[in-house]
C-alpha cells in the first residue's frame, strides 16, 4: 500500500520538474547577458518590465499532468500522473489540429474578402494588376505566396500559375477560381469583375453551408462530451457515498484490471464517436 505523503511528494516533484523543463535555458542565457560586460543593467524596459523576467508560458497540453495531480493525490498513486503525462502528446496533436482548422477558416474568409475588394476596385476603374496587389495587401489572403503573386502581377509574370500555387495552401483553394478568371480575362477579354462576383457568391454559399452543418452537429458533439464525462461522474458519486473508488481502482488487482479495460473501451468509444461526427463535417 502506497502512503499519501510519498505519493504527494512524488507528484509535486514531477510538477516542479515540468515547470523547470519549460523554463530551462533561460537562467544561463540571462547570466551570460548580465555578466558579459561585467555589470548588469537594472533599468526597466520601455514596457515597464524586462522581457527576461517574464514567467515562461506553458503550452495548454501541459495542463494534463497538472489536472492528473488531483486523482494522484486523492488516490495515493502515481498512476494518474503517468496517464496525464502520456496524454500530453495526444492533447497537443488535438490542439494543433484545431488551430490548423481555425487558420484554414480564416484563410477561406480572407479569400472571399479578396474577391469582394477586387470586384469593387475593378468597377471603380482600377487596373487588374494594381487591384490584385492592393487586395492581397489589404486582406492577407495570399499568405506566404503574396510576394510571388504581386511580383508576377507587377512585372508581367505568369499570374494564373502563381495563384494556382497559392491555392495549394489549406483554406486557399478558392484562389484556383481567381487563376481561371484571370487567365480567361487576359486571353479572351472577358469581364473579370463579373467572374469574381460569381466566385464570391459561390464561396459564401459554401461557407454558410459549412456553418449550418456545424450547427447541426453541435448536438452530436455535446453528446460525445457528455459520454466522456460519465465515468468521472460515476467516480465522484462513489467517492461521495464513501465507497473509495480510486483506492479500489488503483490499489487492487481487480480494480487495475477494470481500470485498464474501462480506459481502453472509453478511448475506443470516444475515437469512434469522434470519427462518425467528424465524417459528417467533411465536404
Amino acid at each position: 500500500m502506497v502512503t499519501g505523503r510519498p505519493v504527494g511528494a512524488t507528484a509535486l516533484c514531477a510538477g516542479a520538474a515540468a515547470l523547470l523543463r519549460a523554463g530551462r535555458g533561460r537562467g544561463p542565457r540571462r547570466g551570460r547577458r548580465l555578466f558579459a560586460d561585467g555589470a548588469a543593467h537594472t533599468s526597466p524596459s520601455p514596457a515597464g518590465r524586462h522581457p527576461e523576467w517574464q514567467v515562461p508560458r506553458l503550452r495548454p497540453e501541459w495542463l494534463c499532468p497538472v489536472v492528473a495531480l488531483v486523482p494522484a493525490l486523492l488516490g495515493e498513486s502515481p498512476l494518474p500522473l503517468l496517464a496525464g503525462a502520456a496524454a500530453v502528446p495526444l492533447a497537443g496533436r488535438r490542439l494543433r489540429a484545431r488551430a490548423r482548422g481555425k487558420e484554414r477558416d480564416r484563410r477561406a474568409d480572407a479569400v472571399i474578402e479578396l474577391y469582394a475588394v477586387m470586384a469593387a476596385e475593378l468597377r471603380a476603374g482600377g487596373q487588374p494588376a494594381r487591384v490584385l496587389c492592393f487586395a492581397a495587401r489589404t486582406t492577407g489572403a495570399l499568405g506566404a505566396a503574396e510576394p510571388a503573386v504581386t511580383a508576377a502581377a507587377r512585372f508581367g509574370g505568369d499570374v494564373p500559375e502563381t495563384l494556382r500555387d497559392a491555392a495549394r495552401a489549406e483554406g486557399a483553394d478558392g484562389l484556383a477560381g481567381l487563376a481561371a478568371c484571370w487567365q480567361v480575362a487576359v486571353d479572351g477579354g472577358a469581364g473579370l469583375a463579373a467572374g469574381l462576383d460569381r466566385l464570391e457568391a459561390a464561396l459564401r454559399e459554401r461557407r454558410e453551408q459549412r456553418e449550418r452543418l456545424r450547427a447541426q452537429l453541435s448536438g452530436a458533439w455535446a453528446t460525445v462530451v457528455l459520454l466522456a464525462l460519465l465515468p468521472v461522474a460515476g467516480l465522484a458519486m462513489g467517492a461521495a457515498l464513501g465507497a473509495g473508488p480510486l483506492r479500489v481502482l488503483l490499489h487492487t488487482p481487480a480494480g487495475l484490471a477494470c481500470l485498464v479495460v474501462g480506459g481502453a473501451l472509453e478511448a475506443g468509444g470516444l475515437w469512434w464517436a469522434g470519427r462518425i461526427v467528424g465524417a459528417g463535417e467533411e465536404p
